[in-house]
């Protein structure tokens, strides 16, 4: 006899907006700094850096702004599709943090809820560091803490596809250029070698870009990396944006450029300095027409990619639209999913 167990836990009750984080003023960036490289072999002097950027844009890193931003559209969006949960917003790094507000949650009774990772693309930093501090919260705030489960990867969503191809198309038109002729450089954070080899973090990279690229009509396209912040010894993923404007552009003189941060969601720091500073620099310098694609951010399209991606959970049987050719990705990610364990540093003798 065929029996069918039936699921116990209390429905979804709640939905989670689960981001980075970053400073609101001069005085959170080193303290904000030191949260997000707690523990990783990053050298302190890449580290003084990376502070001396947010300094130049007053110790404030966009990203808290535009999250309050999706969190409006996001609530828009569910009332207007009559989804009623609740929208909560947790940060790994920095105010909100992760544990006041599953504390909130539980105050408001809170059982289950449904979390949105402000990263598309699957590695340890992008979605399994996030789960684990998640875990690390909810152990912090006890026994009655709400349960967390996000939802699917959307990097091959039809609607975030088509968000960043109107992006390219956009981009292409503020600069007077052909999107079929022009080059087109996607762009993501650069990752140690060792980390994306296990995770399908380039896999998933280069299927969003050929989608965007064939949905816009981009010929010459190609997918680099940005923001690297390792030890020089470790082998990161490679070519750096700012390499392959120059080599590029030794080997065929360019007129102009088209640059997506495909890897960020949000124009947050890493959008700001590296692309629209140094990699503008670059270009200018060299005397190619740049024009920098826009994230996702609010655009309505990629806002009710979000609500399609809850409805999916809250309706089991509920179609998963992907484009491409790897399908929709998994809900509940397996138990070894983007496992990463650097080679420890030997101890000094």
């Amino acid at each position: 006899m065929c029996v069918q167990m039936t699921d116990t836990r209390p429905p979804y009750d709640s939905f989670m907006l689960v981001s980075f984080g970053g400073p609101e003023g001069p005085d959170d960036v080193m303290p904000f700094l030191e949260n997000v490289l707690r523990g990783k072999p990053v050298p302190r002097q890449r580290m003084l850096e990376v502070a001396e950027h947010y300094q130049q844009f007053g110790g404030v890193s966009p990203i808290n702004e535009q999250n309050r931003q999706l969190l409006v559209a996001i609530k828009d969006e569910f009332k207007a599709n009559d989804i009623e949960l609740p929208v909560y917003w947790g940060n790994r790094n920095w105010d909100p943090y992760f544990a006041d507000t599953l504390r909130q949650m539980q105050a408001d009774g809170r059982k289950r809820t449904l979390a949105f990772f402000t990263s598309m693309f699957s590695s340890n930093s992008g979605c399994r560091q996030y789960r684990e501090n998640l875990a690390e919260a909810c152990a912090e705030v006890g026994g009655n803490a709400p349960s967390v489960e996000k939802v699917r990867m959307g990097f091959n969503h039809p609607l975030f596809v088509e968000t960043i191809s109107d992006s390219v198309k956009a981009a292409a038109e503020s600069i007077g250029a052909d999107v079929k002729k022009t080059p087109v450089m996607f762009t993501a954070h650069s990752i140690p070698m060792l980390m994306a080899e296990n995770s399908d973090y380039v896999k998933q990279l280069m299927e969003t870009c050929r989608l965007v690229a064939e949905m816009c009509g981009a010929e010459n396209w190609s997918l680099v990396y940005q923001s690297r912040s390792g030890p020089p010894q470790q082998p990161w993923l490679e070519p750096d944006v700012c390499d392959s404007i120059e080599s590029m552009d030794k080997a065929s003189k360019l007129d102009s450029l088209i640059i997506v941060p495909i890897g960020f969601i949000s124009d947050h720091m890493e959008v700001l300095f590296d692309l629209d500073h140094e990699a503008s620099d670059v270009c200018k310098a060299r005397n190619i027409k740049m024009a920098r694609a826009a994230t996702a951010g609010t655009a309505p399209k990629f806002v009710t990619m979000i609500r399609q991606l809850v409805e999916e959970r809250l309706n089991p049987s509920a179609e998963k639209p992907a484009l491409g050719n790897l399908g929709p990705w998994h809900d509940v990610c397996p138990v070894d999913c983007c496992l990463y364990n650097p080679p420890q540093r030997p101890r000094p003798t």
